[in-house]
């Protein structure tokens, strides 16, 4: 498993498909900021919340110069119909074999009602213009988590 990332970590480069199948890489987002997201899986309740809360705020977040991705380890065909029933914004990536979830250090231990399990830890790493890591936040919760981002980056 991955150490967690710093602020001023360079952010690990990736490309992933989209919910169309489109590939998409954190180098096209050079000169932008980037709030790079990673959730357990599409179409669950804390996930929807989370990226409907993002989508909600899209434009805030535009607005300051901010994009964002969402990344689980769900196929793009599971990622599309979330994207259409949720009529989310945000671009989701998919990560199905979280090499990228694993570089984030965003996939290990989880305790859940007294039991201990290997899952993806809900994170969010804001990455500045130039690919390195301006926040990391590990073990966020899905309500509230976009509002306090947009708070604590003085939006």
């Amino acid at each position: 498993m991955s150490e967690r990332l710093q602020p001023g970590d360079v952010a690990p480069a990736f490309t992933l498909p989209d919910a169309d199948g489109k590939e998409i890489s954190l180098s096209q987002y050079r000169g932008r900021k980037v709030i790079v997201y990673f959730y357990p899986a599409a179409l669950t309740p804390g996930c929807t919340k989370q990226a409907c809360d993002f989508t909600d705020n899209l434009d805030v977040l535009a607005a300051a110069g901010y994009d964002v991705i969402g990344i689980s380890p769900d196929k793009p065909e599971k990622l599309a119909k979330f994207r259409e029933k949720e009529s989310l914004k945000v671009t989701l990536l998919a990560d199905p074999e979280k090499t990228v979830t694993e570089s984030y250090a965003a996939f290990g231990e989880k305790k859940n009602y007294g039991k201990t399990y290997l899952g993806v830890i809900r994170s969010t790493i804001i990455v500045d213009e130039e690919g390195k890591v301006e926040r990391a936040l590990y073990n966020v919760r899905a309500t509230g988590h976009v509002a306090k981002i947009i708070k604590d980056l003085g939006i």
